[in-house]
């Protein structure tokens, strides 16, 4: 019996939120909730839980896209998710998140969005490589990390707004 402490669990979006952020981003795609597949660890060893893409993407050298999951992570107190490349769209494209590691915080999930978490990525390739991700396919993982707080800690508000918005709080 594994007697780590749950950190957590993964939820899809509802269709409704997956729709409107992947149509505001790529109008003239088509694909659906049907789509999302939940983030799960690949060995009992691994300690990322690998997020899959929903659609086809290529990005050329320099070139960034904004990636819907259609998840959400709904994390316990004193955890947060954080994201990073795969090792190997890391080596092969110098892939990274714009911004270096998401950080996925445990009251994301009650926000506006659902706390559809949402990838934007940047092909850095210096060999002129493009990368081409198959829809299916693992891109980024997310790792739960437990996390402290100051003894004079005094945080009580909670958040409000989805990407991006932790200075919007209620």
């Amino acid at each position: 019996m594994d007697e780590r402490p749950f950190a957590g669990h993964f939820e899809r979006v509802s269709e409704e939120r997956f729709l409107k952020d992947t149509k505001e981003l790529f109008p003239y795609w088509t694909f659906g909730a049907g789509d999302v597949i939940l983030p799960r660890r690949a060995t009992a060893g691994s300690a990322g839980y690998d997020f899959f893409i929903p659609f086809d993407l290529v990005l050329r050298p320099g070139q960034s896209a904004v990636v819907p999951t259609g998840i959400r992570a709904v994390i316990n107190d004193g955890w947060f998710l954080m994201l990073v490349p795969r090792s190997g769209l890391g080596t092969r494209y110098r892939m990274r998140l714009d911004n270096t590691a998401g950080i996925i915080d445990s009251d994301y999930s009650e926000a506006e969005n659902e706390g559809h978490i949402m990838v934007k990525i940047t092909n850095e390739s210096l060999d002129d490589a493009v990368m081409s991700i198959e829809k299916g396919k693992a891109f980024v993982q997310g790792i739960f990390i437990p996390y402290g707080i100051t003894s004079d800690d005094n945080a009580l508000s909670r958040r409000k707004g989805g990407f991006g918005s932790t200075d919007k709080k209620e």
